[in-house]
């Protein structure tokens, strides 16, 4: 019988993550969405991301961005909406977000590829022994039209040295992965703490202009169909293997996700 242990609520993951000396400094500052809490985030950092507290697979998610301007803009989906006032944006907003309580979060200028936004997801299990072992990375590049990279809103994946090679060089690519590596252990000794019975996460990561690496979110069940659409199995095939191990079985039909 699978001890899959899952966390729904983002504010809670975020708090833990935040709980971390080592980890803190690659949260981006992250709030509950009030009128107030997200217009001190578009002041400081020009960009936010609003999201469910228990939403998933980039359901409900939007971006917002202050312009040079002074106006804002709304990408919610594939629609995107200028507005003049930050009394319209979060009107904007509260009447078109998902029922429930909405975090606000700093939102990262990331890396771009062919255009477009890219991230990282990274997945870590534990082994027989219970030890963590990092199983699987590629890369998420959203659908031309979207904001968001997840391959259930039509992104695209690619393994993940490509993508950072061309963006960083080869070497700086390099020290990336094992901070992605890094990150993904600090993480799952940090949630396993807590939840002893976890076995499996999957972090999203996003990298800036200046190379660092920012924990967009945790998942706490990481679906490794998008392991499917890289052209090397192996990691799919680890991943897979290592999950059986402690009872948990997937379903790998690709629906929207696409081979990058």
């Amino acid at each position: 019988m699978s001890e899959r242990t899952a966390i729904t609520s983002k504010w809670e993951k975020t708090k833990m993550l935040v709980g971390s000396p080592a980890l803190a400094p690659h949260v981006p500052e992250t709030k509950r969405m009030n009128g107030r809490t997200l217009k001190k985030l578009l002041d400081r950092y020009g960009m936010a991301y609003v999201k469910p507290v228990s939403g998933s697979l980039g359901n409900g998610v939007m971006k917002v961005e202050r312009e040079a301007q002074g106006t804002y803009r709304i990408h919610a989906g594939t629609r995107q909406k200028r507005l003049s006032t930050y009394r319209e944006v979060y009107r904007w907003i509260d009447a078109h977000k998902r029922n429930g309580p909405y975090l606000a979060q700093r939102g990262i200028r990331g890396l771009r590829f062919g255009g477009r936004p890219v991230d990282f997801r990274v997945m870590i299990q534990r082994r027989s022994d219970r030890t963590w072992e990092v199983t699987g990375k590629l890369a998420r590049v959203a659908h031309p039209l979207k904001a968001v990279t997840n391959g259930s809103q039509g992104g695209s994946i690619y393994p993940v040295d490509r993508v950072l090679a061309r963006k960083a060089g080869r070497t700086r690519a390099q020290r990336l992965l094992r901070t992605f590596d890094r990150l993904a252990r600090l993480t799952a000794r940090r949630f396993g703490r807590f939840h002893p019975r976890m076995n499996e996460l999957g972090l999203d990561i996003a990298v800036d202009g200046k190379l660092r690496a920012w924990i967009l979110e945790v998942n706490t069940r990481p679906d490794p169909k998008p392991f499917k659409l890289l052209p090397d199995p192996a990691m799919l095939r680890r991943i897979v293997r290592l999950a059986r191990g402690y009872g948990q079985t997937y379903n790998l039909k690709i629906t929207k996700a696409r081979r990058g």
